[in-house]
């Protein structure tokens, strides 16, 4: 199918959220410039491919259970369904980072379950473990991608899958038993999960933490992801608060400073975050890091 957008698309962008660098074996470009995406939703198992033409149209093609479903989200996965026209900029180098982004938008999944998986081995853990553990369960406990996808492409496990693994395969993928209990219990109740979507903003993410293991930065992850939620700012975070500190102020702040500064964009705090790290804002390179811990080894 073709879809031409009434604004400029710019695929790397709206999907770069989702993307973790080749640790992201369910989304991946290939060298024709072809984005591939493979996911879990309610209806199955599909995958989408999405190529953006010099005229501006997208084109998209979709294989699996999902297919259907996949191709109907196309215009909310690329944030048609965002609109940042009641955004206020209310500190200068945000209205900057504004000036310089005017096609930003926020993409919506319109599906919980695999940023879920990826936002849990994400708790508490430095990228590289997270991204590691993410791409050995993908890779040995998803599934191939459905239609002529890139080989390496995989469909994240599923909650079945990830239920039926035994204790020392998680040990394999690095993910200790606090992320594994979390995982277990969403994958119980996973089905009901979905309704995240339907509820949205802050009630979506309540109905989220009512999991165990699944806290406001969890939730906050998920929602970005799922629905393009526009004011679910990942509190908790180890690097957020100190990049938006520094970008608008200079100095680093903690969650409460950071919730004070952007009290002010409810409910578009996130697209402020965003705007500030489209800019290219980021934590300084100095201070303590997370220690990287290979949990294979323990």
């Amino acid at each position: 199918m073709f879809w031409r957008p009434a604004f400029e698309v710019d695929l790397g962008r709206v999907l770069g959220p989702l993307k973790r660098g080749r640790g992201s074996l369910n989304i991946l470009t290939d060298e024709r410039g072809i984005t591939w995406l493979a996911s879990n939703t309610p209806d199955g198992p599909g995958t989408l491919a999405l190529r953006r033409h010099p005229d501006g149209r997208i084109e998209a093609a979709a294989w699996g259970e999902a297919k259907d479903r996949l191709l109907t989200g196309v215009p909310a996965l690329l944030g048609a369904n965002d609109d940042d026209s009641g955004f206020v900029a209310h500190h200068d180098v945000v209205a900057r980072a504004r000036r310089a982004n005017p096609g930003l938008r926020l993409g919506a999944t319109g599906v919980v379950w695999d940023w879920l998986v990826l936002a849990v081995l994400e708790q508490k853990v430095a990228g590289k473990e997270a991204i590691r553990s993410w791409a050995e369960l993908c890779r040995r406990f998803g599934s191939r991608a459905p239609g002529p996808a890139p080989e390496r492409l995989r469909v994240p496990p599923t909650p079945v899958a990830l239920r039926s693994l035994p204790d020392w395969h998680w040990h394999r993928a690095g993910v200790d038993i606090k992320r594994r209990t979390a995982l277990l219990n969403a994958a119980r109740v996973a089905p009901h999960l979905e309704r995240a979507v339907e509820l949205g903003g802050l009630e979506g993410r309540h109905w989220l933490r009512q999991v165990p293991g699944i806290g406001v930065w969890t939730a906050a992850e998920i929602a970005q992801r799922a629905w393009g939620d526009p004011d679910a700012v990942s509190f908790g975070d180890y690097n957020i608060p100190s990049m938006v500190g520094n970008a608008v102020l200079g100095t680093a702040l903690d969650d409460a400073g950071m919730a004070e500064l952007l009290a002010p964009y409810a409910p578009q705090r996130q697209r402020a975050v965003r705007y500030l790290e489209a800019a290219g804002h980021t934590r300084p390179r100095f201070g303590p890091r997370i220690e990287l811990r290979d949990y294979r080894a323990m």
